[in-house]
C-alpha cells in the first residue's frame, strides 16, 4: 500500500520538473516571436532556446534532488557551484564570442553582405554567427573571425558608413 508521503514526493517532484520545463516553452515561444519581429538569426535563437531548456533541467532536477531528500543541499550546492566554476572558465572565451555575437546582431553593427575590415582582413560579412562571423577575403577565402575580436578592436564597416551618410 502507498502511503501520503510518497504520493506527496512523486506529486513535488513532479511538479519540479513540469514548472521549470513550462516556463521554459513559455520563454522560447516569446523569444521565437521576438525573433521574428527582430528579425535574429535562426542560429542565435536555436542557441538561446538550448540554453533555456538546459537551465529548465536543470533546475528541475535540482529541485527534485532537494525535495526528495536524496542528497543534502550542502552537498548539491557544493557541486553545483564546483561544476559551474569548471564550466565558466572552461568556457569564458566561448561565452565572450556569444555576448559579442549578440551585441552584434541586437545592435546591427554589422549585417550580412556588409563590407568590413579588421586588421588585415577585408571582405563582405557571408554569416554573423553566434561565436563567430565568416567573411569572404577579396581573394575569395573564407576569414573566421571571433565575435569577440569585432566588438573589442577596431574596426572599419564601409557598408555601414554608406548607410550613414544618406
Amino acid at each position: 500500500m502507498v502511503d501520503l508521503s510518497t504520493i506527496l514526493i512523486v506529486i513535488g517532484s513532479t511538479l519540479f520538473l513540469v514548472v521549470p520545463w513550462l516556463a521554459g516553452e513559455l520563454l522560447i515561444r516569446g523569444i521565437r516571436i521576438a525573433a521574428r519581429i527582430g528579425r535574429l538569426s535562426p542560429g542565435l535563437t536555436r542557441s538561446i532556446n538550448r540554453g533555456i531548456r538546459a537551465l529548465a533541467i536543470s533546475i528541475g532536477l535540482f529541485g527534485v534532488v532537494s525535495y526528495t531528500g536524496l542528497a543534502s543541499q550542502f552537498t548539491v550546492l557544493t557541486v553545483t557551484g564546483l561544476v559551474g566554476l569548471a564550466i565558466t572558465l572552461s568556457l569564458q572565451l566561448t561565452f565572450q564570442n556569444v555576448l559579442s555575437g549578440i551585441f552584434l546582431v541586437i545592435d546591427k553593427t554589422i549585417r550580412v553582405n556588409d563590407v568590413i575590415q579588421i586588421g588585415d582582413i577585408k571582405g563582405r560579412v557571408v554569416r554573423v554567427g553566434l561565436r563567430n562571423t565568416l567573411i569572404r577575403t577579396e581573394e575569395g577565402d573564407i576569414a573566421i573571425i571571433g565575435n569577440s575580436n569585432l566588438m573589442s578592436g577596431p574596426f572599419v564597416n564601409f557598408t555601414a558608413s554608406q548607410r550613414f551618410s544618406d
